[in-house]
């Protein structure tokens, strides 16, 4: 809970940056590289937190990092503050937070969709469009596939959900007889 709460906090502060300088999108894609970056380079992103290391080599080899990404003077100091705090290693989920806010702000919405088969891209867009109808923002889908549905679709859009799903109905079915309710 902790994690989540300083990794919200740190992206909400580089968002009202954003806001206030108008370089809400060079931010996020800024820290999308640097986050992808210490994903994918674990040994890097291990010897930054490690604290065996002594505290000025580890920023030095930050610094380094911070040159060769040629990233903006406030995502520098951000990166800066970040290492200086002890936060590098929430970069991630801070970058999370940040790609969401900054879509809230854009008025877009991220929503999976679970299905049992695979949907046409038909049937994807007429959803999209569902649910940008709906919601008033740009939808972007995250599509997945669950068999043990059975048939149906359950949608997620934070945290509205909508369940369509056979499996559901069926349970929901089952109650309704234990009960000895009339269907």
């Amino acid at each position: 809970m902790k994690n989540f709460a300083i990794a919200r906090r740190y992206a909400k502060a580089l968002l009202l940056i954003g806001k206030e300088d108008g370089q809400t999108e060079q931010y996020r894609e800024e820290l999308q590289g640097v986050a992808e970056l210490l994903a994918g380079q674990k040994q890097l992103a291990d010897t930054l937190a490690n604290p065996l290391y002594s505290t000025e080599d580890r920023e030095k080899v930050f610094q380094m990092v911070i040159e060769k990404l040629n990233l903006s003077k406030v995502m520098a100091a951000f990166m800066a503050l970040l290492f200086e705090k002890g936060r590098v290693p929430f970069i991630g989920s801070i970058n999370d937070f940040f790609q969401k806010l900054a879509d809230e702000l854009k008025g877009v919405a991220t929503a999976s969709v679970v299905s049992a088969t695979e949907l046409s891209a038909d049937a994807l867009e007429k959803i999209r469009t569902s649910l940008s109808k709906k919601t008033g923002k740009e939808i972007i889908l995250e599509v997945s596939q669950d068999p043990g549905l059975i048939g149906g679709i359950v949608t997620h859009i934070g945290d509205l959900v909508l369940d369509g799903s056979i499996k559901t109905q069926l349970l929901n079915m089952r109650e309704t007889l234990k009960r000895g309710e009339s269907a």
